[in-house]
């Protein structure tokens, strides 16, 4: 995949829409996680200013130059209390599944808004902004269900491992993000080519594409 920094050499129009379409999702995702956990009775999100759609409040200043730098960052990680939540049990996972259900819903809107400017032969800048927030947010809403910590798909594991199956949690708490960037950098995650495709296009199909 063609790294950002060589895109603003060579189309740097291309490079703006891409920074906003990464940026924008990347602090609504967070935004979710953030309302999720208030919206269960845990109020330190908001005592933080995270329950918020100011994107300073959500934006990881390492990760964000990563983002520019090699294509590959995170946002800054919502806090939160899971005894403070109204359900002991899914309450973690709801939190977890927030943030992904977000992108996906942005990605639905994106591929709707897509599918009628491209109709309307709306100014093509728009339509390729439009095609890249669709896929983008449903590039982060597939790997962040991978179930590898920091990811939000580790957070399901505690609702659907059985107790004797717990070690699993522990070492994946302890080398999960190894792992993680250990598939990044070794091209681990072209697997979830098939599945991201699959997932546009069910999306592009449910816009009328």
């Amino acid at each position: 995949m063609e790294s950002p920094l060589s895109i603003l050499r060579s189309d740097p129009l291309a490079f703006v829409l891409l920074a906003i379409s990464l940026l924008g999702a990347i602090c609504l995702h967070e935004f979710a996680h953030a309302f999720a956990a208030d919206a269960q009775g845990d109020r330190l999100p908001r005592a933080m200013g995270r329950v918020s759609l100011n994107p300073a409040r959500h934006l990881d200043v390492l990760g964000t130059l990563l983002i520019f730098l090699v294509g590959f960052g995170w946002g800054k990680p919502v806090e939160f209390r899971p005894e403070a939540f109204s359900s002991q049990r899914f309450g973690s996972a709801i939190v977890a599944l927030a943030g992904p259900a977000m992108n996906l819903a942005l990605a639905l809107v994106g591929a709707f808004l897509f599918v009628a400017a491209a109709n309307a032969g709306i100014y093509d800048p728009i339509v390729t902004f439009l095609g890249l927030f669709m896929s983008i947010n449903v590039l982060l809403a597939v790997f962040n269900l991978i179930p590898l910590p920091p990811l939000d798909g580790s957070r399901l594991l505690t609702i659907f491992l059985p107790p004797s199956k717990q070690h699993i949690i522990y070492f994946l708490d302890r080398y999960g993000f190894i792992i993680l960037l250990l598939l990044v950098f070794f091209g681990g995650f072209s697997l979830l080519s098939p599945v991201i495709l699959l997932v546009r296009d069910f999306v592009l199909r449910l816009a009328g594409a």
